[in-house]
């Protein structure tokens, strides 16, 4: 464990970015310096080596282990921009502007960022599709246009196209990851002609290793596994015309690029699909899919059906980065549950809830999963959690109006699969909105007007006439002097004025008999952690809890939860 580098993580809020250590630390890193300025986005490469910044004046990228800028590009009007791979190259999205003689004006630059100098520029109109791709060895870069797309060895990027793949009607393209890189490409249905996806080895282009179609794909996700050697279409229609669905229709289809084995996964619950997920290995995926309560399957790389998860109302699934562990989880407009599965044996280890969570994903090392309440999806409660593969809540941050939070990639390698181990300690644990407070729920009973609140007993109208008139019983339930003035009392204060002293003589009494009690709470809470601690202690030695000890172990983060509300 000491050689092992602790996973970082940088954040974006209103008035601040950052990068922080992770688990055990949770501080942030010195050599980073803030912005002075608001951060527009960051972003980390692929395999976390580039960290990279924007601001309204520039952006700035770093060398992500070291810290040391490595340039800094002064462009204002950047929208978006992405890195490559290798963190060798960036590209940058402007919006578009026209010249005078109604040309376009470049908008998207591509940058050396060894020395921060633009190899290449282009004008590109649309924002969605724009994304500049490179191969992961870096070699090769592409760019779509009309009807054709581009390619260039990266060094060249710019200058003459070194290949095209010409395809009448293309909507879309996607590089491979892997060794040996090929590149799938969409083209939508038109005039009866079903939609076709096509993939092809770089650079050649004569050939397709493989080919699909299928109708029913206005649009499509693609999704590579790892090594680049099997892919999964996700499409989708605009309209479902079955009217089963108010978001359309989607279907899942296998291909090989080998070009050896195709085929429509089979998906035995009516719905949409939402969430598809590779294993690690890339011999596996996971899909979660029909109308809610939604469905999980497991399938090996022929797609067939191997294990089934359940129906719960579950929308997102990831694995852990050494495929260990998987979650499958319900945010957005879901409650928020976390279920944790244990690959090797297929079973549950774990279930907790990460309410109004709109972001999830693994820590580098797979021992914990972050989840972030991000704005603007909600624009209270802003702020993340770090949970053990356990189940067990591990750290809390509060952060006003969080725009965004990711991990730093680090190669899975670097952190060997570990047996599943007992959860560490609770680091922090803020206390509960409203100070975990409960209004009492003492009867309220009838509503009365202002002037008559503080009485004992409702009165009738019979008896405020008598009142007025001096005789009978006052509204204040106080038997009044007939022909006395405002009824005050020996003192020469009203009756009111003296109930409020009264009451106020009373009050310290009171406080102090809900102090000792909230330190008898505090006690008895601070004793049940001793003995948590204890029960941890004895897991960690490999001893088995009866159930009643496993449970009170699960109680640990709403103890801490509950103290730290009484020592507000």
């Amino acid at each position: 464990m000491t050689n092992q580098p602790i996973p970082q993580f940088s954040f974006r809020a209103q008035k601040e970015l950052t990068i922080w250590n992770s688990y055990p630390e949770f501080k942030p890193v010195d050599t980073f310096k803030k912005p002075e300025t608001t951060a527009r986005l960051f972003q980390y490469s692929k395999y976390g080596h580039v960290y990279a910044y924007g601001t309204t004046e520039s952006i700035k990228a770093f060398d992500a282990h070291t810290m040391e800028q490595r340039c800094e590009i002064r462009k204002s009007n950047v929208i978006d921009f992405w890195l490559s791979p290798q963190g060798s190259y960036m590209a940058t999205w402007e919006r578009p502007t026209k010249a005078e003689d109604g040309s376009g004006n470049d908008n998207l630059f591509i940058w050396d960022l060894s020395t921060g100098e633009q190899i290449a520029g282009f004008s590109q109109k649309a924002q969605n599709n724009w994304n500049f791709q490179w191969t992961d060895d870096e070699k090769y870069c592409a760019r779509m246009v009309t009807n054709e797309v581009q390619f260039w060895e990266s060094k060249s990027a710019g200058k003459a196209v070194w290949a095209r793949l010409k395809i009448e009607g293309i909507a879309q393209f996607s590089l491979s990851p892997g060794k040996a890189p090929a590149v799938a490409v969409f083209i939508p249905e038109k005039n009866s002609a079903p939609a076709v996806v096509r993939m092809y080895s770089i650079p050649s282009f004569k050939t397709a290793l493989s080919n699909k179609t299928f109708y029913k794909a206005d649009r499509v996700q693609l999704y590579w596994n790892a090594l680049g050697t099997n892919l999964l279409v996700l499409t989708m229609t605009d309209v479902d015309k079955s009217n089963k669905s108010y978001y359309g229709e989607t279907n899942l289809y296998y291909l090989a690029v080998a070009g050896n084995f195709d085929c429509r996964v089979p998906l035995d619950k009516e719905g949409p699909v939402h969430d598809v997920t590779w294993g690690p290995d890339s011999k596996e995926f996971i899909v979660i899919y029909g109308s809610m309560p939604a469905k999980a399957t497991l399938f090996d790389h022929r797609a067939k059906a191997i294990h089934d998860f359940g129906i719960n109302p579950r929308n997102f699934v990831k694995y852990s980065p050494q495929g260990r562990t998987i979650c499958i989880a319900g945010f957005g407009n879901l409650n928020g549950t976390v279920d944790l599965w244990d690959r090797k044996t297929l079973k549950k280890t774990s279930t907790f809830a990460a309410s109004n969570a709109s972001h999830c994903e693994w820590s580098p090392c797979g021992r914990f999963l972050l989840t972030a309440t991000l704005t603007p999806r909600l624009r209270v409660d802003n702020g993340f959690k770090l949970w053990h593969h356990s189940g067990t809540l591990i750290y809390e941050e509060s952060v006003d109006e969080l725009f965004q939070i990711s991990f730093r990639p680090e190669a899975a390698t670097l952190y060997p699969i570990r047996s599943v181990s007992p959860p560490p300690n609770p680091i922090k644990i803020l206390p509960s909105i409203g100070n975990g407070a409960k209004a009492s729920a003492l009867p309220t009973g009838a509503y009365r007007p202002p002037h008559m609140r503080g009485n004992a007993t409702p009165t009738s109208l019979a008896d405020r006439a008598a009142a007025l008139e001096g005789i009978g019983r006052s509204p204040a339930g106080q038997r009044r002097i007939p022909g006395s003035v405002g009824g005050k009392a020996k003192n020469g204060s009203t009756g009111t004025h003296h109930q409020k002293k009264e009451v106020k003589k009373e009050a310290p009494n009171l406080t102090a008999a809900e102090v000792e009690d909230k330190q008898k709470k505090i006690r008895n809470l601070e004793k049940k952690l001793r003995q948590i601690r204890e029960l941890k202690e004895k897991i960690s030695k490999g001893e088995q809890l009866v159930p009643a000890q496993q449970q009170k172990v699960a109680t640990e983060v709403s103890v801490m939860r509950e103290l730290a509300n009484l020592n507000l």
